[in-house]
């Protein structure tokens, strides 16, 4: 049986590379906000930026194609994506650095 295509589902997604301090953050804000998914972003180290979204499973498809590109000044080297438990979340928010 094909899977409901309103089904929400969750992310964690870890990118490394030149992702900080080229916008990258504001960069998945943006593009969240836009695809209408939830969730948050945030820098972790000095090469690594982690966020997690929810959304139908084309939004988080097109959400993950988005953080793998990354803005223009960016550079993704790796990046490591996590299906999980999606926990309702509402909204998109840029959290504090590791």
């Amino acid at each position: 049986m094909p899977a409901n295509p309103n089904e929400i589902i969750r992310v964690h997604v870890w990118v490394k590379g030149r992702v900080q301090g080229v916008g990258f953050r504001a960069h998945v804000e943006y593009f969240a906000l836009k695809l209408d998914v939830f969730g948050w972003v945030r820098n972790v180290g000095w090469d690594t930026v982690e966020t997690v979204a929810e959304g139908t499973r084309e939004q988080v498809d097109q959400f993950i194609e988005m953080v793998k590109t990354g803005p223009r000044a960016s550079r993704v080297d790796e990046a490591r994506v996590e299906m999980e438990t999606a926990e309702g979340l509402n909204g998109f928010t840029v959290k504090r650095s590791l």
